[in-house]
């Protein structure tokens, strides 16, 4: 068998690469319909690190606000991240402020359409991190981020172990603060 000296094999000029993804994004939003509740679904990163946790949340969530420019998140509870980031081409803004809640993440697409995502801390056992990802994700879901995170206790697994009178006085000084009032 000899093969001719002639013959042409069709190579393309560039190559691209699909990563399958590593690991399934855990993340429920809530269906399309007007806006309803402090937040539009949860996520459950896998760690504090946002620039290796965003590329596969902004990968799904392109479909809602379109083309992404911009994530907000609270700068206490993840690791430094650079203030952009390319993803696919593209650069998106990374805007880290103290003064947004720390169980949220806000996603800003072209048009001022945005999601802001509960944020389900990442050492959230299983069951509780499914369960507040389920209410979350609820057409009419209206509960405040603080209570989506207590339905499953998640305020313990986001800070360090209180006693039992710790916990209860920083939760009575969370409800003053929102309003309420202790005699």
């Amino acid at each position: 068998m000899s093969s001719s000296p002639h013959t042409l094999i069709a190579t393309p000029s560039t190559s691209t690469v699909i990563e399958p993804p590593r690991h399934t994004l855990r993340l429920r939003l809530k269906p399309k319909a007007p806006t309803t509740g402090y937040v539009d679904g949860a996520w459950w990163p896998r760690s504090r690190d946002l620039a290796a946790e965003l590329p596969a949340l902004l990968a799904v969530l392109a479909i809602r606000p379109g083309r992404i420019e911009r994530v907000t998140y609270n700068l206490t509870m993840w690791q430094a991240a650079a203030r952009r980031l390319t993803i696919e081409g593209r650069t998106v803004r990374l805007e880290g402020f103290r003064s947004q809640h720390p169980g949220t993440v806000t996603v800003a697409g072209q048009g001022r359409q945005r999601l802001t995502l509960l944020v389900v801390p990442p050492e959230t056992t299983a069951a509780s991190a499914h369960d507040t990802l389920m209410t979350a994700s609820q057409r009419d879901n209206v509960d405040s981020t603080e209570t989506l995170l207590a339905l499953s206790r998640l305020t313990r697994f986001a800070a360090p172990e209180k006693s039992g009178a710790e916990f209860m006085e920083a939760e009575t000084q969370r409800w003053e603060v929102d309003g309420g009032r202790v005699r």
